[in-house]
């Protein structure tokens, strides 16, 4: 579903993105983990098309894609940011939130979509005349993820989507997008610094280094060790545990 070859990413005379590759067949999900400015999230821009200044080969569902992407890519292909109460206009209801996607993308059922967005994400209907700041941070970031699928992509790039959350609440958001990929058979890029939460959402993990993947393991090996490049092993020893999150 996502093929990506030799990807380089530069800001001026920087370049952050050293001729990363990633492959993710169709329902599968593959984490990014590394420290800050590593480049893992610039490689997501670059994925998602908020970044035009890149080179290499970006390949989605079969079809190559270029620097601008047009409307039928971004109905296939949707983002969760960081912060839910960033990526979320303050002054509009979650009703009118949830309704642009459609809107835009020409969808009609917008009544019965919204309801059904809210209760798939475990919203009560009563959240819909809400804004943002009348939700809790996991609230938030729910309407987050429902706006991503509401229009029914097949691909989720998710920006590091619980980190700015709770931890009571991680793990629910976790679960929820495990239960949401299994259900719609989804493919995630998950990006994140954490190793718990990409072992618990990700059977593949690549792991960033000064804008390149120095190692590509098993959620399994890593659990266990069994790791190559000597960074793998130091996020590993400085991970909380990478036991699965409740």
């Amino acid at each position: 579903m996502i093929k990506v070859e030799q990807l380089r990413v530069r800001f001026g005379d920087n370049e952050v993105v050293k001729g990363v590759s990633i492959h993710v067949p169709a329902g599968g999900s593959f984490g990014i983990v590394g420290e800050s400015g590593s480049g893992k999230s610039t490689v997501l821009r670059a994925l998602s098309g908020l970044n035009d200044a890149w080179t290499g080969n970006i390949t989605i569902d079969g079809q190559s894609v270029g620097p601008r992407r047009n409307r039928a890519f971004f109905q296939k292909v949707q983002m969760v940011f960081q912060d839910p109460y960033g990526s979320l206009h303050p002054r509009q209801t979650i009703d009118r939130i949830l309704s642009e996607p459609l809107l835009v993308h020409g969808i009609g059922d917008i009544e019965r979509r919204i309801e059904t967005a809210l209760a798939e994400v475990a919203l009560p209907s009563a959240a819909r005349f809400r804004y943002p700041h009348q939700l809790s941070g996991g609230q938030r970031q729910r309407v987050a993820i429902a706006r991503a699928l509401i229009a029914e992509p097949e691909i989720l790039l998710l920006d590091e989507p619980t980190s700015a959350l709770d931890v009571s609440v991680q793990a629910e958001i976790l679960n929820l997008l495990a239960d949401l990929r299994e259900r719609r058979q989804l493919t995630y890029i998950l990006v994140s610094h954490n190793l718990a939460v990409v072992s618990h959402l990700c059977p593949t993990v690549g792991v960033m280094l000064g804008g390149q993947m120095v190692e590509v393991i098993s959620a399994e090996d890593l659990r266990a060790g069994k790791t190559q490049h000597p960074h793998t092993s130091e996020l590993r020893a400085l991970s909380v545990g990478l036991e699965e999150p409740a």
